[in-house]
């Protein structure tokens, strides 16, 4: 295929983990195929006469120290990239939900944005998965502490509660109606009335595992169990989880199946379910990672099928021919 000029809306890159980040090895993979990267953060994107335009610089990458070279920078419409990116790491802030507004503005008919700006708005990464009812554990939203504590007693007496913008398992409780800590946790989860929460039943499952599945246009690619400390409740690579390989089961596909219509309607091509047991917990859409636990476990290079998939949606757009 023809060199493809790719734009990166991304973290910091000399701030990246290059052993862990899943940004890093996509952008590796298109650079050793000869493709042009562009690095840009949310601050350089700018609209002028309905256009959504950046200020980039080019990027160069090697798995070294230091890992990154940046170009002169430059202004122009990100239509002129054959493919945006949105690699903005979570939290899904007000700056960044203004972000996915700036880049609906390209003209999607000439430039591949991935993932699509409306479905990143439309996926709270706790609430996606609420579309999918027979998929994900007993779940109930809410700020009200009374009706959370029902809950949990409906549910004998244990209960998860997640914030709905949070990350990398930040603000994750575990609950048990005996324990004295119990009120107290609701009140600062839901700031005292004021804060939906998602309470959802508790599955000790999570002792075997926190599995992250990446998927690619609906279809999985591969799968890593994160397997909680002893003294943890949550599974996330980011407080402690051991990354532990694992295979894609047929509960696996079932679920991805469930869900693979409303992700490609939706533009969500790149993402990463998080599975507990036999059931969905969370749609990871924002910066979904994992590639590089799956690859090191596996002996695979999963960055070379979503390249591929990249380039044949620049292909069928007309792209890189321009």
């Amino acid at each position: 295929m023809s060199k493809l000029r790719i734009g990166v809306v991304m973290d910091p890159v000399e701030s990246i983990n290059i052993d862990k980040d899943t940004t890093f090895v996509l952008m590796l993979e298109a650079q050793r195929r000869g493709h042009e990267l562009y690095f840009m953060e949310v601050d350089d994107l700018f609209v002028r006469a309905g256009a959504t335009h950046g200020r980039y610089r080019r990027l160069e990458l090697a798995r070294a120290t230091p890992h990154s070279k940046l170009g002169e920078s430059a202004t122009g419409a990100l239509a002129d990239f054959d493919t945006v990116w949105m690699r903005k790491d979570p939290p899904f802030d007000m700056k960044f939900f203004f972000a996915t507004h700036l880049l609906s503005l390209i003209d999607q008919s000439k430039c591949f944005v991935m993932n699509n700006p409306k479905g990143l708005r439309e996926a709270n990464e706790k609430l996606y998965a609420m579309r999918f009812p027979e998929q994900i554990p007993q779940t109930l939203v809410t700020s009200n502490m009374e009706r959370l504590r029902g809950f949990m007693d409906e549910l004998g007496g244990e209960l998860i509660v997640k914030p709905l913008d949070g990350c990398g398992g930040s603000g994750v409780f575990y609950l048990n109606s005996q324990d004295r800590n119990t009120n107290s946790i609701l009140e600062a989860a839901t700031d005292n009335g004021r804060r939906l929460v998602m309470g959802q039943r508790y599955l000790p499952e999570i002792r075997q595992g926190d599995k992250r599945i990446i998927v690619l246009n609906g279809e999985p690619l591969g799968a890593v169990l994160r397997v909680p400390l002893e003294s943890e409740t949550r599974g996330n690579i980011h407080v402690g989880g051991q990354c532990v390989k694992t295979a894609v089961t047929a509960r696996d596909q079932e679920i991805c199946a469930a869900l693979a219509p409303l992700l490609r309607a939706d533009g969500l091509y790149f993402v990463g379910l998080d599975v507990i047991g036999s059931f969905l917990t969370e749609v990871n859409v924002t910066s979904p990672t994992g590639i590089q636990e799956i690859n090191a476990l596996n002996g695979v290079r999963l960055e070379s099928q979503v390249i591929d998939f990249v380039e044949s949606q620049v292909e069928k757009l007309g792209g890189a021919a321009r």
